[in-house]
C-alpha cells in the first residue's frame, strides 16, 4: 500500500511563513527536515545534465532500484523523456497506486517545470494549498515530493524522473541522491 495517501497534508502542514522566501523547516512524519525553497531550487540548478540518452535513462532507473533495494524500500521508479517512458520498476511492496502517485506527481512536474516537492512547498509557504487553489484537478496532479525535472543544459526541461512509495520527503531525497550520482560519473 502506499504511504503517500497517508502524507497529505493536514490544516496544520498548510500554514507557513508569509515570506515564500523564508525557511521551511517543517519536518514529515519520519522527521526528515523539509527543504527549503532556495535548497529546493539550488538542488535543481545544480542537477542540470549535459545530456539525457536512452543509456543515461537505464543508468539513472537502475541506480535507483539498486539504492531502494539497499533500503528495502517499497517503491516504483519512472523515468521519461518528452511523452515517452524510458524506465519502469516497481519493488515488492508497492502497488498500483504508485503508478498512480507517479502520474500524478509527474503532471505536476511537467506542468510547471519544477520539482513536485518544490511546487508543493512554494503553494505551503503562500499559505495556499495545492489541492484547492491551484485550480487542477486533484485526481490528476499532486504536487507531493518524488517528481523531478530532467533538465539538460541548452535544450532545459526535456523530462521527468519519479519515485513513489514513501513519505514525500524520502520520495523525493532518493530521487536527489539518485541524481547526485548520476552527474558525478
Amino acid at each position: 500500500m502506499s504511504t503517500e495517501s497517508e502524507t497529505r497534508m493536514s490544516p496544520m502542514d498548510r500554514t507557513a511563513p508569509a515570506d515564500p522566501t523564508a525557511p521551511t523547516h517543517r519536518t514529515d512524519r519520519n522527521d526528515r527536515t523539509a527543504p527549503s525553497i532556495a535548497e529546493l531550487e539550488e538542488q535543481q540548478a545544480r542537477l542540470t545534465l549535459p545530456r539525457f540518452t536512452y543509456d543515461d535513462a537505464w543508468t539513472l532507473g537502475t541506480l535507483l532500484v539498486e539504492l531502494a533495494r539497499e533500503r528495502s524500500a517499497p517503491v516504483a521508479v519512472d523515468v521519461r523523456r518528452g511523452g515517452q517512458q524510458l524506465f519502469h520498476a516497481a519493488l515488492p511492496g508497492s502497488s498500483a497506486d504508485n503508478d498512480a502517485w507517479i502520474d500524478r506527481k509527474r503532471r505536476v512536474v511537467e506542468r510547471y517545470a519544477e520539482s513536485s516537492l518544490l511546487v508543493g512547498t512554494r503553494f505551503r509557504a503562500k499559505g495556499k494549498s495545492f489541492d484547492t487553489d491551484s485550480r487542477l484537478d486533484p485526481d490528476r496532479y499532486a504536487a507531493h515530493g518524488g517528481s523531478f525535472p530532467i533538465t539538460v543544459t541548452g535544450a532545459g526541461v526535456i523530462g521527468t524522473v519519479t519515485v513513489s512509495g514513501l513519505p514525500q520527503l524520502e520520495d523525493h531525497a532518493l530521487v536527489v541522491e539518485a541524481l547526485e550520482r548520476l552527474t558525478a560519473r
